[in-house]
């Protein structure tokens, strides 16, 4: 008997590399790690759709079977950091039977843990010159909701109501640059705990709108 085929009971599917151990991740997740960990280390530009998949434990011309390229990855890993967020707004500004300042306090909390508590920090891609063009278009929608919502529920507070339209403005942008920023101030002191520092931040930002 030969010994080319496939052996009763082996799943069969495309080769993997080995150069990493079986996380237990579907393809997809794997790669979107992969390219995390690649685009935050050595850069977007300088990593290459092979590096990614060999990262991933795959081989490159099996990438293309869950992901079209290293821009849908940047894209999808950009939007991780502001959906979740979005999301917790969305609830907060229904929630009207709590304080606008503690629910504008919640989410400043809430968007700077899920910033600072992944494993990479993806807030620098955000600086990225590639982010500005049509195909992250996505990105900046949900990235701009985030934005309005923090200043409605800043609006909806005593300071906010009474401020003139472009006075609310500079403190939205101020307290929404705070929280996007303060990733970088993390990297610097890795080991301080995210939740202090989410509530630190959160602070902050209150301080700003005058709170």
């Amino acid at each position: 008997m030969g010994t080319t085929g496939a052996q009763p009971g082996r799943r069969v599917g495309r080769p993997r590399a080995a150069q990493r151990p079986d996380s237990g991740l579907a393809p997809r997740e794997e790669l979107l790690s992969a390219a995390a960990e690649l685009f935050t280390t050595q850069g977007y530009a300088a990593t290459s759709t092979r590096a990614v998949a060999e990262r991933a434990g795959m081989r490159q011309a099996s990438m293309y079977h869950y992901v079209s390229g290293k821009e849908e990855l940047l894209a999808e890993l950009l939007e991780s950091t502001v959906t979740p967020s979005l999301a917790y707004a969305r609830e907060l500004l229904a929630d009207d039977m709590v304080a606008a300042e503690r629910r504008l306090w919640e989410l400043c909390r809430a968007d700077v843990e899920l910033l600072c508590a992944g494993p990479h920090n993806l807030g620098v891609l955000y600086l990225l010159p590639e982010v500005r063009t049509e195909r992250f278009a996505g990105f900046h929608a949900v990235r701009a909701e985030l934005k309005d919502a923090y200043r409605q529920l800043l609006a909806a507070t005593g300071v906010g109501a009474g401020l003139a339209k472009g006075e609310l403005e500079l403190r939205t942008d101020l307290v929404f640059g705070l929280i996007e920023g303060v990733i970088l101030v993390h990297r610097s002191d890795p080991e301080r705990p995210v939740s202090a520092f989410a509530e630190a931040a959160a602070d902050a930002a209150l301080r700003i709108v005058g709170v």
